[in-house]
């Protein structure tokens, strides 16, 4: 049997789980693969893969360019870069992960912090020979706007108010007794956006929530709120970001999740000012990685005994 493990950035994930037990070649891919034609050569007679998440896309066309595969195995329990549909219909078997709840709560407010006390930037700035050149702002007294109160936002509204922050939410059909019970306060769309200091996004991607923050909602935000986005890229829209930033509309932007993965090195937004950026690192900590890799085996051992679990659709 081989195994391939797709976009092994970091070249750990043999650390962490013990795949020898499998008795099949396993080979560990760590780069992102280009386009369909790469896909293919780099799959070539694997009837097992794992994907990192949503890093490569597994569409109808390009299931059915790869004949020998049996099995996808996707780390977490969702991944809308897969068509299960299709997999099914080709008799390819989908399975999922758990994952942990706290990862991307905690860098979404590593990502607060940074923009709002520009951390990265006097960092570079004292390494450079400076000292003290910006004035931060604050998080205490002031509000916190969380759009979508689901599993990960209620982390982060939790974080926000052990900060003494006065905590928002709105969602399309956030209940307000729920939002109550966690001491957080329902709001309008419009008063979520025109009257938080800190707005951060915590919602799930489909066709009605694409563009979910456009040209009208970051106009409505105040001159020094800070937008964070550890969700997914399609809920803003980037240009009307990069508009707003430039023009010094807001204070400032953190962004975990990008249009295009990796981002392009001549993105524009690797040079729009006011801006901290990480490569979609909301999931990739050792805690995440290892239920990821162990539970990837563990499916793939079920799988091969003809038992396979925590299959998706």
């Amino acid at each position: 049997m081989r195994i391939v493990v797709l976009d092994d950035y970091q070249q750990v994930a043999g650390k962490f789980a013990e795949w020898s037990g499998l008795d099949a070649e396993v080979e560990f891919i760590d780069r992102p693969l280009v386009d369909d034609a790469d896909l293919v050569q780099v799959l070539y007679g694997a009837e097992v893969v794992v994907a990192m998440r949503e890093r490569t896309a597994f569409t109808a066309g390009r299931l059915e360019r790869l004949p020998d595969l049996r099995l996808l195995v996707t780390t977490g329990r969702i991944n809308a870069s897969i068509d299960v549909e299709a997999a099914r219909a080709k008799g390819i078997v989908v399975c999922g992960t758990e994952s942990t709840t706290s990862a991307t709560p905690e860098l979404t407010w590593g990502l607060i912090l940074s923009v709002l006390r520009s951390i990265p930037a006097e960092d570079a700035a004292v390494r450079g020979g400076g000292w003290q050149s910006t004035v931060g702002g604050d998080l205490d007294g002031h509000r916190l706007g969380v759009v979508g109160l689901g599993r990960l936002g209620t982390k982060v509204a939790r974080v926000g108010a052990a900060f003494g922050m006065d905590v928002v939410a709105w969602s399309q059909n956030l209940d307000a007794e729920r939002a109550d019970a966690l001491g957080v306060r329902a709001v309008s769309k419009d008063e979520l956006f025109s009257t938080a200091d800190v707005v951060t996004i915590h919602y799930k991607l489909s066709d009605r929530s694409r563009g979910l923050v456009g040209a009208a909602e970051l106009a409505a935000m105040k001159s020094d709120s800070i937008l964070v986005n550890t969700s997914r890229a399609g809920l803003v829209d980037t240009d009307a970001l990069i508009t707003v930033l430039e023009a010094g509309g807001i204070r400032g932007a953190g962004l975990d999740v990008h249009d295009e993965e990796p981002l392009p090195v001549d993105h524009r937004l690797r040079s729009t000012p006011r801006t901290v950026l990480t490569p979609h690192l909301g999931y990739v900590t050792e805690d995440t990685y290892r239920i990821f890799f162990t539970q990837a085996v563990e499916g793939i051992a079920a799988w091969a005994a003809g038992a396979p679990i925590r299959v998706l659709g």
